[in-house]
């Protein structure tokens, strides 16, 4: 069974969008390299086979635009001439930005782009010393050459796919009648009647061609024989002679297709090999088709595929189904418990827990073979930023230069994606605000070139990402001057406030310290997004930062958001959940050991003050009551400790996170809910909200008296939390 053919062109321009956005990708990455090195002949022969690859893909997709100004580009860089050298790395940038321009234009359907100016600075990147008004001379082309430019590469692309699918393609050769007085017109109507056995896939001279040809030389599509398509070119006082050959692809060419061609189109044409096999018989003389090396050609391989491209929403599916088993599993382990309980003697409670075992092994490897599957590279992330550094450096007047570590860290796809925005925010503002000028830097004795380091790597379950500068660091008495004249604190509450929790102010919407709003800075928007976006992923971000030496900005984010091992605890009879990696140690305590300081209270741990975040209500402290004893968990929040203050400890769990109706509660306190084994539903907090609530509220008095969670208990009570999940049969629904 064949694929209909606008199933396949419709498949096939899904994989060139993911392949080009590589290949402009890669193409911003040379560039920046010749700049660095002009000289470099590699890095020019690696630009112009990235453009010949970009050219040749976008023109078997139909994408004519972009086929011929790649094409144009690729022939300016095929002539090598060392006086355009140093201006190659600006257009093959710009280059870059327009075909990415191009590329959103195609995907979204919408009007492609002009591109005058860049076709007009390319052709005077041929001849720099061309006058101003003058017209270059053209290249001279052999005759070979021009015979395999009769058709322009989008024909030649035509024919070969034409091939691919089983057509049967002549080559037409009419010779005209020299005493003919309309040539052009006699085009025309040799173009008309070939039309009539087939469709012209190219034909030369092309029409509305005002060349006067001796000659016309077409491809037809076409199952007549070569005796009717000759009959049907003798034209009286027109065409004297026609010769027609059957058209099969060159075999040489099949060695050097282009990646996607080659690869990803052999994927598509998979379903059917016995049609991709066309050639001529072997008594019949066939003319081979020049220049068609990106083409899906009858001679392509249809090898095996290592890399197999498929849609993140599948393996979404696939993750959501495994948390549906997890859950399966903890219900099923639950009921073998109780089982256990019920029968203690029982033969069959010990083979329910070998099945139990073996299925908790299996279920187990699949979770995190299919969590492997969305993991990738921060490298497909990090690449973009060398290009994002020098237009902004350059917009500074800086000298700045990018060294990135770790690319091979692997993180989760959704998170990635997720964490580009945040990363650019703290790259322009470490090149707009950290790093000086270069008077600036000599004057402080440092090399006027500026250093900004971008490195990840994995600690326990978290992928730590840094972005560091070598720049003036922060000053965080001008951060407490700007946050008291924009209103942001008291000027009273600005001396109580550390150094790690003044530096925290530059996340805080609307702060800025630039003394004058310009493209890059000024109107208090960037910093906060990162806050904002960390929290979503219950990530964190820390700061670092020295007086002349630099500043590091550190966001730690989990691997996944799908699945967490989480400690479950009771707060006002109530289950909870906190991700496990969050808690470093757990400590037991008395209200006698618990003191006030101005109006939070700390605990003495061994050397340390750790300041208490109480989630539920003070007990009453009647002089005849007993002593309580309570739980308390230390936490990890950036450089700083803090524990939470819970009643009652309920064991470790791997959670399945569940998304909340926001209908039915709307706090920020909880990021999510999941399901245990015997039905309860835990509630997920969110550790970055309970400090930020606590470390804003704590100087009044209501946060001695009521806990942090027992108004959301209090809510929770009247109206249970719905969220959505598929029940035993399959249908969505659950309550909280």
């Amino acid at each position: 069974m064949s694929v209909p053919p606008e199933d396949r062109m419709s498949e096939l321009r899904e994989l060139f969008f993911e392949s080009a956005e590589e290949l402009v990708q890669k193409l911003n990455d040379e560039a920046l390299h010749l700049e660095k090195s002009p000289g470099d002949a590699e890095a020019s022969r690696s630009l112009r086979r990235t453009v010949h690859t970009l050219k040749g893909d976008s023109a078997a997709c139909g994408f004519r635009e972009l086929s011929e100004l790649a094409h144009e580009f690729e022939d300016v860089l095929a002539l090598e001439n060392p006086a355009a050298a140093s201006a190659v790395p600006e257009i093959a940038l710009r280059a870059a930005d327009v075909f990415a321009t191009l590329l959103e234009a195609y995907r979204k359907k919408q009007q492609v782009p002009d591109t005058k100016s860049l076709r007009h600075d390319i052709a005077r990147l041929a001849h720099p010393d061309t006058a101003p008004g003058t017209t270059a001379k053209p290249r001279t082309k052999s005759k070979s050459a021009r015979h395999t430019a009769r058709w322009s590469e989008y024909e030649q692309l035509a024919i070969a796919r034409a091939l691919s699918d089983g057509t049967r393609v002549q080559h037409v050769i009419v010779q005209l009648d020299p005493q003919c007085a309309m040539p052009i017109a006699a085009r025309q109507m040799l173009n008309l009647a070939l039309s009539s056995l087939g469709e012209v896939l190219a034909i030369y001279p092309p029409e509305g061609s005002s060349e006067l040809a001796t000659q016309i030389e077409a491809a037809l599509a076409s199952t007549s024989s070569a005796e009717q398509i000759r009959n049907k070119c003798k034209i009286p006082t027109i065409a004297v002679n026609a010769k027609v050959t059957p058209l099969r692809a060159k075999p040489s060419d099949a060695g050097v297709l282009s990646p996607l061609t080659s690869k990803s189109m052999s994927s598509v044409s998979s379903s059917e090999p016995n049609e991709a096999q066309v050639s001529p018989s072997a008594t019949t003389p066939a003319h081979e088709v020049h220049g068609l090396v990106e083409a899906p050609a009858a001679s392509i391989s249809l090898g095996s595929e290592n890399i197999l491209r498929v849609d993140a929403e599948r393996i979404d599916n696939v993750l959501n189904l495994v948390g549906e088993l997890i859950l399966a599993k903890s219900m099923l382990q639950q009921t073998v418990i109780e089982f256990g309980e019920r029968f203690p003697k029982d033969a069959l409670r010990g083979r329910f827990s070998d099945a139990m075992a073996f299925q908790a092994r299996v279920l187990n490897d699949l979770q995190r073979s299919v969590m492997k599957i969305r993991m990738v590279p921060v490298d497909q992330l990090f690449r973009r930023f060398p290009r994002t550094v020098r237009d902004v450096a350059r917009q500074c007047g800086k000298e700045v230069e990018l060294v990135i570590r770790g690319g091979d860290t692997d993180l989760d796809k959704g998170i990635l994606d997720t964490i580009a925005e945040p990363l650019t925010h703290l790259l322009r503002n470490a090149i707009g605000h950290g790093i000086e000028t270069g008077a600036e830097r000599t004057a402080a004795s440092k090399p006027p070139q500026g250093t900004l380091r971008l490195s990840a790597y994995h600690q326990g379950n978290q992928v730590v990402i840094e972005v560091s500068d070598d720049g003036a660091g922060i000053d965080v008495e001008k951060i407490r001057r700007r946050a008291i004249t924009q209103g942001i604190l008291k000027a009273e509450d600005a001396t109580r406030l550390s150094e790690t929790e003044t530096m925290e102010l530059i996340f805080r919407p609307g702060f800025s310290t630039a003394a004058e709003i310009t493209e890059l800075s000024g109107r208090g928007i960037g910093l906060d997004v990162v806050q904002s976006v960390l929290s979503r992923l219950k990530g964190t971000v820390q700061i670092e930062t020295q007086a002349g030496r630099g500043t590091t900005f550190r966001l730690r984010l989990p691997l996944t958001l799908a699945i967490i091992r989480a400690l479950l605890f009771r707060v006002e009879q109530r289950l909870y959940a906190l991700p496990l990696n969050a808690v470093a140690e757990i400590t037991r305590t008395t209200d006698a050991e618990i003191h006030e300081v101005e109006h939070y209270e700390v605990l003495q741990l061994r050397k340390d003050v750790l300041p208490l975040l109480r989630l539920g209500a003070i007990p009453d402290r009647g002089p005849e009551s007993s002593p309580r004893k309570a739980f308390v968990l230390v936490i990890n929040h950036g450089d700083r400790k803090f524990g939470l203050i819970v009643e009652e400890l309920a064991g470790e769990e791997e959670l399945v996170i569940k998304a909340l109706d926001d209908q039915s509660i709307t706090t920020d306190l909880v990021s999510g809910a999941s399901i245990l084994g015997d039905g309860r539903v835990v509630l997920i907090l969110n550790l970055i909200a309970l400090v930020d609530r606590f470390t804003r509220a704590r100087s009044a008095d209501s946060t001695r008296t009521t806990g942090l969670l027992s108004g959301l208990n209090s809510v929770l009570r009247a109206h249970p939390p719905q969220f959505q999940r598929p029940d035993a049969h399959g249908m969505a629904g659950g309550q909280a």
